[in-house]
């Protein structure tokens, strides 16, 4: 069977053609909707669809919708460069008169308040991978559908995902977190955000790696597109070496990541090395998934059924004490960070402000603990007799 051959058999897609087929999808799906909506992660990818979609508006190479809404996704757990990249940008696009949203997780749902105030551990990748739904998904959707019910009408939602030219080369569109240095949370947003409130849209779909680097870091700045600050962003993902080093980045001392790959190579840059502290925020979220910081389920749990549960024994929240310790380790991290960054007229980290701190002090004192837990089961590391879900017993070889 001979297969038929495309325009990209011949030819890898540059920066202009990337652009001509973002314009098309555009034209095609785009003026079908008066109101837009950009879920702006604050990434490279999304700040590219950002910064892109708003210079062919003014640039009147795709039409002018009635509104046009930017929904920034605040984790406050960001890379500095990152953070204050979007902060720049923000107060370019309030001078352009467009409604910026600022979407950040309702406060007992911040990373480290969810943590240290309710106790509960650090995400992974396996059984408890709670954080990208948790502090951008969910806030994001709960800011569209807001959106809608202000306008009234269906939104067109645009995202920044990007699955490189061979998504229209073989016709496949798998969404997904982190997929040819996709930024996280976007495929979060492409599949999960309600289609009863708008449509989505995916206008960089085909872009590669590379094309994404060229407009961020040559036409972006310029004059003509908009003279958008976008230096700060290619500081986080690795300055002049951005599109080599194409590291992903996320949270600081992401729990989820298999290193800091990010955090290395800002620290490694001159200006922005005054935040090598933050690198021990890793090996403390390492910490409060010891069984000496935590309890443990007691023996015999049952569910509504009056079944035994399939996971006896299983460990669960941080303890009291383990909450006071390791949020001192870390006001004492963003301490040291700021005393240089000020001495230095460099950005300050902004990961606890003090009404979070306040907040989480105040559930520590509560005692609050994640639903099923009173806070008085056994430590973690107590010996303990195992029970299996058919109730069989293996008695603890240390004693009771």
């Amino acid at each position: 069977m001979r297969t038929q051959l495309t325009f990209w058999d011949s030819e890898r897609i540059d920066l202009d053609e990337c652009i001509a087929l973002t314009i098309q999808s555009f034209n095609a799906y785009a003026k079908m909707y008066k109101h837009w909506v950009i879920a702006w992660s604050g990434g490279k990818d999304s700040t590219t669809l950002l910064t892109l979609t708003i210079a062919l508006i003014e640039s009147g190479q795709i039409p002018k919708p009635e509104t046009l809404t930017v929904l920034y996704a605040d984790t406050r757990m960001e890379l500095t460069p990152l953070q204050y990249s979007a902060f720049a940008i923000i107060e370019q696009l309030k001078q352009r008169g467009i409604d910026v949203r600022i979407v950040t997780a309702q406060m007992d749902k911040r990373f480290l308040v969810y943590i240290l105030g309710r106790g509960v551990p650090p995400p992974n990748n396996q059984t408890l991978r709670w954080c990208t739904r948790q502090i951008k998904l969910l806030p994001m959707q709960e800011a569209i559908d807001e959106l809608y019910r202000e306008l009234g009408e269906r939104l067109l939602i645009l995202t920044g995902v990007r699955q490189g030219e061979s998504a229209i080369r073989d016709g496949r569109i798998a969404m997904s977190c982190g997929k040819n240095g996709a930024e996280c949370g976007q495929g979060w947003f492409q599949n999960d955000i309600s289609d009863t409130v708008g449509a989505k849209l995916a206008p960089l779909l085909h872009w590669r790696v590379c094309t994404v680097w060229d407009w961020l870091k040559i036409f972006a700045p310029r004059k003509e597109h908009g003279s958008w600050q976008t230096k700060l962003l290619a500081d986080a993902y690795g300055g002049d070496e951005a599109e080599e080093v194409n590291a992903r980045t996320g949270c600081i001392g992401c729990p989820l990541a298999s290193n800091d790959k990010a955090l290395d190579v800002i620290i490694e840059m001159p200006q922005w090395s005054y935040l090598a502290p933050l690198k021990r925020l890793r090996p403390i979220y390492n910490q409060m998934r010891l069984p000496n910081y935590r309890l443990r389920q007691q023996a015999g749990k049952k569910l509504a059924s009056g079944n035994l549960a399939k996971n006896q024994n299983r460990l669960g929240p941080l303890t009291i004490k383990a909450r006071r310790v390791f949020l001192a380790k870390i006001l004492d991290i963003q301490l040291e960070v700021n005393q240089i960054a000020q001495i230095q007229g460099m950005p300050l980290v902004d990961i606890l402000n003090n009404e979070e701190v306040e907040r989480i002090n105040e559930l520590i004192t509560k005692k609050q603990f994640p639903n099923g837990w009173r806070g008085n089961e056994p430590l973690g590391s107590e010996p303990y007799e195992q029970v299996f879900s058919d109730g069989s017993k293996q008695p603890s070889l240390f004693g009771n």
